[in-house]
């Protein structure tokens, strides 16, 4: 058995920019890079054909959407600029510390993540009063290619947690992404249902 958790809107919150194709495009232009007249629309299109359930990280979305523009970005600006503009502001939510070393006393424990900016896991946790270091194995799905409810998201992070998909709990706050580990036979702990205060009690009764 084994125990992942969701990161964004389970055990912090962060803030997003209102207008992400404005922030972008603030980034773009500090670095020199002429941003389209009708960047609003570039940024909303579609650029990049994936596969149902592919993570496109934004970075490369970006590049796309400029490059329908006739517009050439060098020096992985698009890169920078994304994760610039994303940079997070954290706040850990209550029971959090708690939930995770309560797994952590049981088993392995992960964290399994949708995200397409490139380190903005990283940079939430340094800001968060969660480490890096409480985790066993952490799964993006910027890093592994597929966003939950994907199957491949699961069997990732379980994999690098060394227990079948089966017998992975996952914590989560959405039920239509992070539940998509009932499908594979896991179990889906609902933040509405346990809360993180909670969930150390629940996995007590549940694990011993």
């Amino acid at each position: 058995m084994a125990v992942s958790f969701d990161l964004f809107g389970t055990l912090v919150d962060v803030s997003y920019p209102e207008n992400p194709a404005r922030a972008v495009a603030a980034e773009l232009d500090a670095r020199g890079v002429a941003v389209p007249d009708d960047w609003d629309d570039a940024y909303r299109e579609v650029h990049i054909d994936a596969p149902d359930g592919a993570e496109v990280p934004l970075p490369a979305h970006v590049s796309a959407a400029l490059a329908s523009r006739g517009v050439d970005a060098p020096n992985n600006a698009p890169r920078h600029a994304v994760v610039s503009a994303f940079d997070p502001d954290v706040t850990t939510r209550p029971g959090a510390r708690e939930a995770v070393a309560a797994a952590a006393a049981r088993g392995p424990v992960g964290l399994l993540s949708n995200c397409s900016v490139p380190e903005l896991v990283g940079r939430t946790l340094v800001r968060a009063d969660i480490a890096r270091d409480d985790f066993d194995a952490i799964t993006t799905s910027v890093a592994c290619g597929w966003r939950k409810p994907h199957p491949d998201a699961f069997t990732t992070v379980a994999g690098a947690l060394g227990v079948d998909v089966s017998d992975l709990i996952h914590v989560g706050d959405d039920p239509e992404t992070d539940g998509g580990i009932t499908e594979l036979g896991g179990t889906f702990v609902d933040v509405a249902d346990v809360p993180l205060s909670a969930f150390p009690a629940w996995l007590e009764d549940r694990w011993g």
